[in-house]
C-alpha cells in the first residue's frame, strides 16, 4: 500500500542512512534534553521529535528521543534508545497504529560486533526475524540530521560518508553526504540560514539551522513519491523559540 509506505519513510523523518563514523560527534552545542520539534510533512502529515533526555535501559544510561508521526489515518510512534555523545543506538521501537490493527517493530543494535536484530511481531508473536551485518558501527538514521547539527562552523565542501541499509535487501550500501552551500530558506517556523546538504547518490536533501538552536529545518526526500518535512515549530523544555 503506498500510503503506508510513505508513513515508514516520512515516520522516521530520515531514515534513510545507517552511519559508519558516527563515533566522532563533537560535544554537545547545548543541553538537548528537554527539546521538542513540530515538523510538518508535506502534503500528507505531521510529525513532533522530542528529546526526553537520559534515561536507563537494562542498567545503561541512554537518551531517548521519541518521534511520533500521523499520516492520515495511520499513526507511528518510536522511541529511539541511544549513546548520550556517540549518537550510535542500543535499542529502537515502533508501534504502528492502522485501522485493521497495530504492528510493533524492535532493533536491537551490537555496536561491538556490528550487527542489528530487527524483529517483527503481530500482538505478542513474533512473525519475522532477520539479522544485518555491517562492517563498522550501525546508526538509526533518524539520528543523522542531529548528528550533522553538532558540527558547528562547516565549510562548503565538508562531507562524509554513511552506510545506507536497503530497506527490501536487508544490505548495507554507501552514500555520501556533503555540506554544498548555506542558503536562506522560509519554513513554517520561519526564515533562516541554513546549511543545506546533498546526498550521492541523490536521496535526500537536508538544511540545517547554521544558528543555535542547530537544528533541522527542511528535508527533501527523494523516492517514489517525493515530499518535504518542514519545521513548523521549536521549543526546549517548554520555551517557545
Amino acid at each position: 500500500m503506498k500510503i503506508n509506505k510513505i508513513l515508514i519513510v516520512s515516520a522516521t523523518v530520515l531514515m534513510i542512512f545507517t552511519g559508519s563514523n558516527l563515533l566522532n560527534v563533537e560535544a554537545n552545542i547545548y543541553d538537548y534534553a528537554g527539546e521538542r520539534i513540530q515538523y510538518l510533512i508535506s502534503p500528507l502529515g505531521r510529525t513532533e521529535y522530542d528529546n526526553i533526555g537520559i534515561v536507563d535501559l537494562e542498567g545503561i544510561k541512554v537518551n531517548l528521543i521519541t518521534l511520533k508521526t500521523k499520516v492520515l489515518l495511520i499513526k507511528r510512534t518510536e522511541k529511539i534508545y541511544s549513546d548520550p555523545e556517540s549518537l550510535l543506538p542500543y535499542k529502537v521501537e515502533h508501534i504502528i497504529s492502522k485501522l485493521w490493527g497495530k504492528e510493533y517493530i524492535t532493533e536491537e543494535y551490537d555496536q561491538e560486533n556490528f550487527t542489528v536484530v530487527i524483529k517483527n511481531f503481530r500482538g505478542k508473536k513474533l512473525v519475522k526475524e532477520r539479522t544485518i551485518k555491517a562492517d563498522g558501527p550501525i546508526s538509526n538514521a533518524v539520528l543523522l540530521p542531529f548528528y550533522l547539527a553538532r558540527n558547528a562552523d562547516l565549510e562548503i565542501g565538508w562531507y562524509f560518508t554513511a552506510l545506507v541499509p536497503a530497506e527490501v535487501k536487508l544490505e548495507l550500501i554507501s552514500i555520501r553526504v556533503e555540506l554544498v552551500s548555506i542558503d536562506e530558506i522560509t519554513v513554517p517556523a520561519g526564515k533562516f540560514q541554513a546549511y543545506h546538504f546533498k546526498s550521492i547518490p541523490d536521496k535526500v536533501e537536508i538544511w540545517i539551522n547554521k544558528n543555535t538552536p542547530q537544528v533541522p529545518l527542511k528535508i527533501k526526500v527523494k523516492s517514489a513519491i517525493n515530499y518535504l518535512v518542514l519545521m513548523k515549530e521549536y521549543s526546549l523544555n517548554g520555551e517557545t523559540l
